[in-house]
């Protein structure tokens, strides 16, 4: 093997590549937006369509549509012909995918979705052709050349359609308000899914594994408590519950430093009153958040009437695999 020459394939293969991704800039126009507009009226799903090469990136970006707040399907465009059209409904739409615009399964379909009265989308690298034409509105997805050096195997124009699919899911994200929490619910499982649902009333202490105090409790006595309930702190709150403060392993440090009498101090004087807090229903990665930009390791949880329920730490973030 030449190793010279393997590298200048590699390097000329990203750079043809690279070119063909930057020109699709100048292709960001009417088409596109023209696009954008009939998804976002859509009353059905979106149905994108491809044929080999073009139809694996046509199934990733029915993926990633259908991640981000556009609901999508993927269909062969082969298996169209024979049965699978039924899947699309007058309700969709179809983003029918092909370089040259003249792939003999898509075209002997677009009869059928025209008199079903589907709206398409084309994406092609020929403007010129029956699909494109046959489109209501077309995503221009030419390139000069492809990397393959027999000019044969798809590779520069099927990089610059899921580019062009990743830019039209991200402006339809955008464009529906779609949030963090929404992208969740999509990915409900592992730690993304975990990470952006798990609330804090799923993970915090409350009950009797909540460490308290009262405020005229020593610092001596509050100790006993901190151990007993293996959290590091403990709060510090008034008769009828009110949390007025937390006292932490640095409050201690601080109050060790001074030479008080750690049996007739009352809690009350050395407690930290300005604490964070947290509401119960928040998410978890909220928790994490305020502790990070803080830098605290513990938040008192309050219910929807502000009333103390619990504590969140961030030991307990890190197993549920939050941070």
């Amino acid at each position: 093997m030449d190793k010279s020459a393997l590298q200048q394939s590699a390097l000329r293969t990203i750079a043809l590549e690279q070119s063909a991704v930057s020109s699709l800039s100048d292709r960001i126009d009417d088409g596109f937006i023209e696009a954008c507009r009939l998804i976002l009226d859509c009353e059905g799903r979106v149905i994108v369509m491809g044929i080999g090469k073009s139809g694996h990136i046509a199934n990733k970006i029915a993926a990633t549509l259908a991640s981000t707040g556009t609901p999508a399907h993927f269909v062969h465009a082969a298996e169209a012909s024979h049965g699978d059209i039924g899947m699309v409904t007058d309700r969709d739409i179809v983003i029918a995918i092909s370089n040259s615009g003249t792939t003999s399964e898509i075209e002997s379909i677009l009869p059928v979705l025209k008199r079903k009265g589907i709206t398409i989308i084309s994406m092609t690298g020929n403007p010129e052709s029956i699909l494109a034409k046959e489109a209501t509105a077309n995503l221009d997805t030419s390139v000069e050349q492809e990397a393959c050096p027999l000019g044969l195997a798809p590779t520069t124009s099927t990089t610059a359609a899921l580019v062009m699919g990743d830019a039209l899911a991200m402006a339809l994200l955008e464009a529906r308000g779609f949030t963090a929490e929404d992208f969740a619910f999509s990915h409900p499982g592992g730690n993304l899914g975990r990470r952006l649902l798990l609330k804090v009333s799923d993970i915090m202490h409350d009950g009797d594994e909540i460490p308290r105090v009262d405020e005229n409790t020593s610092v001596r006595d509050s100790l006993l408590e901190i151990s007993a309930k293996k959290l590091g702190m403990t709060t510090v709150t008034s008769a009828d519950g009110t949390v007025l403060g937390i006292f932490t392993d640095g409050d201690l440090r601080r109050f060790l430093d001074d030479n008080r009498d750690i049996q007739n101090t009352p809690i009350s004087t050395v407690m930290t009153a300005s604490f964070k807090s947290i509401t119960v229903n928040a998410l978890a990665s909220e928790a994490a958040k305020i502790m990070q930009d803080n830098e605290i390791y513990t938040l008192v949880v309050k219910d929807e009437q502000d009333a103390f329920c619990g504590i969140i730490t961030m030991h307990d973030l890190l197993k549920a695999n939050v941070v």
